[in-house]
């Protein structure tokens, strides 16, 4: 596209410079080779990036998953499903580029990617479960940060009552708490561009850790309680105590848990395009992915196997919830305010891909609309440059912020619907275009062996989503029984 367009100055937000000349011709310390302002991105913050988006609230329900599949089938679940979020994720990191690895033309977005090596209907649909996915994330990261406030809100209010006593008083309501998540996410979404978040990874990186290992030392505190017995069985909760279908759907569920928690791919492209050149970005990403799928799943295995070895097959489906809300409780306040914070960041580094390709189109369609381009100068006190406050920006990133909150507020076991999107997203973003981008960027032979081996593996992972979705469909099913608009208490 800028191959063919004059030379320009108009600058968006997002990654939105359209009109860029760049032959080669002309060029400058302070801009990349597609014309764009140099990247500043590094291997530390393209692994602060991911390790936001995978390590989050998600890592507690591990021991609820962990209690469905058995001490046989829950480590060897979640080392699978870590060993394919790498490889995939190596796979698409080759493919930010089209033709030359190194030199070839960027793609700035996951969409850009499948529309440069797959176009036709495939673009379309990959955009819908993206993007769908995106949208549920945020919805699933309100009602769970506000659970987490919830939590704080009501351990102290039972500490004050005398403890299980109190439990009736200290009922409340969830809209107030998800309100306050949403009012802060309208002022973090006003960050224009996606790299400039690198700091608020960094602090939600932290935060996940804080919650994660705390969650980790109580399940050890708890195995230690029970005399170093570690609880559970080789197959998980057995049969008798729930009903033969309900552990079939429970299993199918507890992967549907797993490979959600797993999922970044969708998210990738976008993390890479921040990262600086030389060495290659896909070199950088691909080590980026791999300390990053590392780290998590040494969390993953420790947090789900002590919380399971802790409660044994009556794991709660939140592992801080099992520890009540004393003994002590002030570490797990800790542990939740850690949960909100981490993702009140998570949130911004999964949406900033949605509003830059809301605005990139938007500008594309009206392009002399200067209600979309102007940027209006802030001054800010103590700074020298002041902040560009875009209308369109402002506008349409706090209607979405707006719409994600009441859809949280509407539906608080929204997150079982998170838990479907994840699933039916797992096998195209994580697998399905990965694998077939990959196929046409290495000019992978039809029906050669390594093609084959490839096809295989999407296909396994196909049978995985559609059964998670069946768990996740079954879930969502039994919600729908109690379901009461606005009437969330806890």
């Amino acid at each position: 596209m800028a191959d063919n367009m004059p030379a320009a100055t108009t600058k968006n937000s997002d990654h939105q410079v359209f009109a860029i000349d760049h032959d080669g011709r002309g060029s400058s310390s302070l801009l990349d080779d597609d014309g764009r302002p140099k990247r500043s991105g590094t291997f530390m913050t393209a692994s602060a990036h991911i390790v936001t988006a995978v390590i989050g609230s998600g890592v507690l329900s591990l021991a609820w998953a962990m209690a469905q599949l058995g001490w046989a089938g829950g480590p060897i679940a979640m080392i699978l499903f870590s060993i394919v979020t790498w490889y995939t994720s190596s796979l698409l990191s080759s493919c930010y580029r089209t033709g030359d690895i190194v030199s070839g033309k960027r793609n700035y977005t996951y969409m850009d990617a499948v529309r440069s090596y797959l176009g036709g209907w495939k673009v379309k649909f990959c955009g819908i479960i993206q993007y769908a996915n995106l949208v549920g994330v945020a919805i699933g990261y309100t009602i769970a940060s506000a659970l987490s406030m919830m939590a704080v809100q009501k351990a102290g209010c039972l500490h004050s009552h005398g403890g299980s006593k109190g439990e009736v008083s200290c009922k409340m309501n969830s809209n107030p708490y998800m309100i306050g998540f949403g009012v802060a996410q309208i002022v973090l979404s006003q960050i224009p561009d996606f790299d400039q978040l690198w700091w608020l990874s960094y602090v939600a990186s932290v935060m996940s850790f804080t919650y994660s290992t705390i969650g980790l030392a109580l399940g050890i505190t708890k195995v230690a309680e029970n005399g170093w017995k570690f609880r559970g069985s080789l197959t998980g909760v057995p049969i008798g105590t729930i009903t033969e279908s309900e552990k079939i759907w429970r299993t199918f569920q507890s992967l549907g848990n797993i490979a959600f928690a797993y999922s970044f791919s969708v998210i990738l492209i976008e993390i890479q395009d921040t990262i600086k050149s030389p060495p290659s970005e896909s070199k950088t990403m691909k080590k980026a992915a791999l300390l990053s799928v590392i780290v998590t799943t040494i969390f993953y295995m420790l947090c789900g196997c002590f919380g399971y070895a802790a409660f044994g097959d009556m794991a709660p489906g939140n592992l801080l919830t099992g520890f009540g809300y004393f003994n002590p409780y002030w570490v797990l306040d800790i542990a939740n305010v850690a949960i909100i914070v981490h993702l009140v960041g998570a949130y911004q580094v999964f949406v900033q891909p949605l509003y830059a390709f809301v605005e990139k189109r938007a500008i594309e369609a009206f392009p002399g609309c200067k209600f979309l381009t102007k940027e209006i100068l802030v001054p800010i006190p103590g700074s020298s440059k002041p902040y560009k406050l875009n209308l369109f920006r402002l506008t349409w990133r706090t209607v979405f912020v707006v719409f994600t909150t009441l859809i949280s507020m509407l539906l608080p076991f929204f997150s079982d619907v998170v838990g479907l999107l994840g699933a039916l997203g797992f096998w195209p973003l994580t697998v399905f275009f990965p694998v077939e981008m990959y196929i046409v960027q290495m000019r992978i032979a039809k029906w050669s062996s390594r093609w084959v081996a490839l096809q295989i593996l999407s296909m396994t992972c196909l049978v995985v989503s559609l059964m998670a979705a069946a768990g996740s469909i079954y879930s969502i099913s039994n919600a729908l029984k109690v379901y009461k608009p606005f009437k969330a208490s806890y």
